[in-house]
């Protein structure tokens, strides 16, 4: 059944379209906490409005922390089916607040338990896009190997093969060793959501994902690629007890398991990234003289085609 990913799909795109509308009137002003919070609030208005038993399962952060959009907060009417709901509100408050590209705002939405619970915390990621055969990747590998499988399989030279890394200081081996190989790099500030899904795109020159980013966004990426196809393992990165503690409250008992596509998301399943700025997968918020226009990326489950959404939204 697809109850999710139809019956609700208007709801979740306007959400992500009212909270990327709301963060677009800060980009470039430098300040990240005003344009998350502007997100969030458009978002959680928007998802409440939705005639659903919905249930933040990813979020801004624990209750303490964050006092809207936290893991566990119940959104929506109350009615209806029970959904289970991870978002961004803002996914590249640094590249929003800057005015760079790709900043987005994300939600994906399960039927009850098809959305892994994780905590807010890092988490070391590998995926590709596409029909491969199975484990053509492995998160246990070295980055040398991974190269040279995926090269094997799609028949190219290492040297044809573009990874997509996040630009951190925690990532220069991984820089290194791509280097040493001859593999190309596109290497982003912020967003590993979008990395992860431009492994599926013919038209964006990035084939693998690889690196360490937030729990959360390992969670959104893998429902994307469960609509549009593709492989991902992922495993926790604990750096201190604290973590510990956060990953063990939400029931999780081994922190070294290696995540796979089905564990992180599976079943009815619908995705909906709506651009804040200019990106790569889809165009930023553009305001008009009497309207905003929106460009979002809706994914689902099943048969279902992707499709690019452009919408006129008339100004208060």
């Amino acid at each position: 059944m697809t109850i999710i990913s139809t019956q609700y799909a208007s709801g979740i795109v306007a959400a992500t379209e009212k909270a990327a509308i709301a963060s677009s009137m800060l980009i470039g002003l430098g300040d990240e906490k005003a344009a998350d919070q502007a997100a969030v609030d458009s978002m959680r208005t928007a998802l409440n409005a939705i005639d659903f038993n919905g249930r933040i399962v990813i979020g801004e952060g624990e209750r303490d922390e964050a006092p809207m959009l936290y893991i566990g907060e119940e959104v929506g009417t109350g009615n209806n089916h029970e959904v289970d709901i991870a978002l961004d509100p803002l996914e590249g408050t640094t590249i929003t607040a800057k005015g760079m590209p790709n900043s987005l705002s994300v939600i994906a939405a399960s039927q009850r338990g098809g959305l892994l619970y994780a905590p807010d915390t890092y988490m070391n990621k590998i995926a590709v896009g596409g029909s491969f055969p199975e484990d053509i990747i492995d998160l246990d590998a070295s980055v040398e190997d991974n190269i040279k499988s995926l090269a094997s399989v799609k028949k190219v030279d290492v040297s044809k093969i573009t990874a997509c890394v996040l630009e951190r200081s925690r990532h220069d081996n991984i820089i290194e060793s791509l280097r040493t190989i001859g593999a190309k790099i596109v290497l982003i500030p912020d967003g590993d959501v979008a990395g992860i899904i431009m492994t599926t795109q013919e038209l964006n020159p990035v084939d693998i994902y690889l690196g360490i980013g937030g729990a959360p966004e390992g969670v959104l990426a893998a429902a994307a690629l469960q609509c549009i196809g593709g492989q991902m393992q992922t495993r926790l990165v604990i750096n201190n007890e604290d973590e510990k503690m956060r990953a063990e409250k939400i029931g999780i008992k081994d922190l070294e398991k290696k995540y796979y596509l089905n564990d992180l998301a599976y079943g009815d399943i619908i995705f909906s990234a709506t651009g804040v700025t200019e990106g790569t997968m889809v165009r930023g918020v553009k305001s008009a003289r009497g309207h905003y226009v929106t460009h979002s990326l809706v994914l689902r489950t099943g048969d279902s085609p992707s499709q690019y959404i452009e919408t006129y939204h008339k100004k208060n």
